[in-house]
């Protein structure tokens, strides 16, 4: 695996895009505007599933290492996404500030349960937040064509993905999980 970024700069990077994504949410019109890049979805959509994939993740860097994804149990009874924009912004902060604890609280060496098991990537805390890096750069994009102000990523940030899309997502043993587009 090539050298990927340290990990304070992830987890300052994931707080960056964070911030640049709720930014993006609260200049919409509306949280039933659809995202473009993700046609069945609503921005409150986008905004959801980011918000509980960080706790998600939260949950199963907390856990450590594990055989099978302990979150799923972990994350239960976790305060719904509510409906209301301002109350949203905030559930979703609190989302990432929970992720960025525990990966503060972990360190990059621990390991933890990952869903690219046998990849290139390593099973370790500091490997799911290149990944989350990646997601939150990801959607960050996705809620700004949203909202028609698409941004550039930051050169480190699109570097890195690169390389992390292929030693993680290509380079897993499992069968692509998706269907092709049209």
């Amino acid at each position: 695996m090539a050298k990927t970024l340290e990990f304070p700069v992830l987890r300052r990077l994931i707080d960056e895009r964070s911030v640049a994504f709720r930014a993006a949410v609260a200049s919409a019109p509306s949280l039933e505007v659809q995202v473009p890049t993700c046609p069945e979805w609503t921005l409150f959509d986008l905004v959801q599933h980011l918000g509980e994939r960080r706790r998600f993740w939260a949950a199963t860097v907390a856990a450590g290492p594990a055989a099978a994804s302990p979150a799923k149990s972990a994350s239960e009874g976790a305060p719904a996404a509510p409906r209301e924009r301002e109350a949203l912004l905030a559930w979703l902060a609190a989302s990432t500030q929970e992720l960025l604890d525990a990966l503060r609280e972990s360190g990059p060496d621990r390991g933890c349960w990952t869903w690219w098991g046998t990849s290139q990537s390593p099973q370790t805390c500091g490997a799911v937040a290149r990944h989350q890096l990646q997601e939150i750069a990801v959607h960050t994009y996705d809620a700004q064509v949203t909202v028609g102000a698409p941004q550039p990523l930051p050169d480190e940030a699109a570097l890195d993905g690169v390389e992390e899309f292929l030693s993680t997502c290509c380079a897993t043993p499992s069968a692509w999980p998706h269907k092709p587009t049209a």
